[in-house]
């Protein structure tokens, strides 16, 4: 996997996360006491992260970094929402 589809990646479940807990865009950036547009940058995949950034992101919504960043090759990217199991029933 290229560094810019895991950023993407990364970026893709840090926005899920975030919507499931009810965040808005203003209020975690202030949350996380970075820039808007610097959250906007990370959600997107733009940007690469710090391990200060990464910690704060996961202190804030409440996991742990594994969790974080543990990322399947197009899994966020193809529209997959957390949550939904790929299990044959």
């Amino acid at each position: 996997m290229s560094k810019e589809l895991v950023l993407k990646e990364i970026g893709l479940k840090i926005r899920e996360m975030r919507n499931v807990k009810n965040f808005s865009l203003v209020e975690f950036s202030d949350k996380l006491d970075i820039e808007y547009n610097n959250l906007i940058r990370i959600e997107k995949g733009r940007t690469n992260l710090t391990i200060g950034t990464l910690l704060k992101i996961c202190q804030a919504l409440d996991v742990n970094l594994p969790t974080l960043v543990d990322v399947e090759a197009g899994h966020f990217a193809k529209g997959k929402k957390m949550g939904s199991s790929t299990k044959n029933v």
